[in-house]
């Protein structure tokens, strides 16, 4: 146990910590926004008054006002005033986040002169339209491209524009594979043409494209990848050059006819099965004396089998019945995503061999999912990815079950225990003391903790425990206040 002298280790995280905590007085506010070797975080709370806005704005502080700026919740007329900042670092932050702002600001931030404001500016959906339209015409490529990339639903004219951009990087933004935001646009018809003999845009024009047989023969054989992938996967391709396409160099096109429904089986199992027994260590790939060009091929080919398994395939989702017992893993996360499956199809996917599969199953009807499948779904859970989220984010477990969960040998499992908001002391005080750091992230900000074992956290050798532990509206103030102290504020 700390004592009442103790300094912790991560003085600065704490504070940080302490700017987000909501029971924080304004005078301790004001106390925090002396602190200068902290990253500002204060100047992003909710609840600011115009006096203290007043101060940081006259302090002149980078951190701060960087993160005032920052702030979605600012009156209009201080935004005004950070968009006139001679620091293009707080203007560019103030693009970043303003949402549905007056026109006003807008207009004066559209011709700013540093190429991150405007950037930011297009990739708002809020800015007035004849405004974001202007930035089909600005002097940096950049800006142009992330316009394209984010303005999906563009008035025709800006599209045209976009798509006949002198730059190559703004007209593969334009007509793109992959947009940032959906819907994806569809380009004019009288363009189509153009684009698919523009090296930079074919791929992306592929799909718009009315496939005549002499068309489909002639993007087939086109040494870029990505063009063949968008033609294995277009509705209109003939079975023939389907069957062709089967053979592929590239792993990443025979993905695009495996995922076709009108695939026959004996075809799409042979892709299965040479794309998964043609597996390689990145680290291998990356070993190897390749050409960038190359390179690139190599590692695309690693990803296809990645891509085997979360494929995303409308036509199974829409008729999902059939592919209960597929032997393909995206077949039936795919089936999983339906909410019109019957009981016995939804109990039979949720105790699928698939991770993914029982995930997928358990998001989408959450309904027929008791508190035991729930807790079994999300313990199994294995993520293709590392992310945050986990099953169990999804679901309220009974205060019983988190309770038991407090002495789970699984530590990932004990960090479900604090959600329960009345956890007895004896439980939370365990926890507490958790030799895992994210047991302890978890606990840090129960209200339950005695206020000597909030202590102990502030001190905790791990920084995101210490941090955590002082965002908890309950810390008494006068620990913030020794807190405040030990910074010399």
């Amino acid at each position: 146990m700390a004592d009442d002298t103790s300094t912790p280790a991560h003085l600065s995280k704490v504070l940080d910590g302490l700017a987000e905590n909501p029971a924080l007085p304004a005078g301790m506010v004001r106390r925090l926004m002396r602190y200068r070797r902290g990253s500002g975080h204060v100047a992003t709370r909710p609840d600011l008054t115009l006096d203290l806005i007043e101060e940081i704005l006259a302090s002149g502080h980078h951190r701060l006002l960087h993160s005032l700026a920052l702030n979605p919740r600012l009156p209009n007329a201080v935004r005004m005033r950070l968009a006139a900042h001679t620091d293009p670092a707080v203007r560019a932050a103030l693009a970043a986040r303003a949402r549905d702002a007056p026109r006003d600001l807008y207009e004066r931030l559209i011709d700013d002169p540093d190429t991150r404001v405007r950037e930011y500016l297009a990739e708002h959906d809020d800015v007035p339209a004849d405004l974001l339209a202007r930035l089909a015409d600005d002097p940096d490529p950049k800006v142009r491209a992330t316009l394209a990339r984010w303005w999906t639903q563009a008035p025709e004219a800006v599209r045209r524009v976009l798509l006949t951009d002198p730059v190559d990087e703004v007209r593969a933004a334009a007509c793109s594979t992959y947009y940032a935001r959906s819907p994806h646009p569809a380009p004019p018809p009288d363009l189509v043409t153009g684009l698919l003999a523009d090296p930079v845009t074919r791929a992306g024009a592929v799909r718009h494209a009315l496939l005549t047989p002499e068309l489909a023969v002639q993007l087939g054989g086109d040494p870029d990848y990505q063009v063949r992938r968008q033609l294995a996967e277009h509705p209109q391709l003939p079975p023939p050059l389907r069957d062709l396409l089967t053979d592929d160099p590239s792993a990443n096109v025979r993905v695009g006819v495996f995922s076709r429904r009108d695939t026959p089986e004996p075809l799409r199992h042979r892709i299965y099965d040479d794309i998964q027994q043609s597996e390689r260590p990145l680290t291998d790939l990356l070993d190897d004396e390749l050409d960038d060009n190359a390179l690139l091929q190599q590692v695309e080919d690693h990803m296809a089998i990645t891509e085997l398994r979360y494929l995303r395939l409308d036509w199974v989702t829409t008729d999902p019945l059939p592919y209960l017992s597929s032997p393909y893993i995206c077949f039936r996360r795919s089936a999983a995503r339906s909410r019109a499956l019957p009981p016995d199809a939804v109990i039979r996917l949720l105790n699928d061999d698939d991770s993914g599969v029982r995930t997928t199953m358990a998001t989408h009807a959450p309904h027929l999912v008791d508190p035991a499948t729930a807790e079994r779904i999300d313990r199994q859970f294995q993520p293709d990815k590392k992310t945050n989220w986990r099953p169990a984010d999804e679901f309220t477990f009974p205060p019983q079950t988190l309770r038991r969960l407090a002495t789970d040998p699984d530590p990932r499992m004990r960090c479900l225990a604090p959600r329960d908001l009345d956890l007895p002391v004896e439980l939370a005080e365990r926890l507490a003391a958790d030799p895992d750091s994210e047991v302890r992230h978890a606990i840090a900000g129960h209200p339950n903790l005695p206020v000597h074992v909030r202590r102990a956290l502030l001190t905790d050798p791990n920084e995101w425990v210490a941090r955590a532990t002082a965002t908890a509206p309950t810390l008494p103030l006068s620990e913030i206040d020794r807190l405040l102290t030990l910074a010399g504020v």
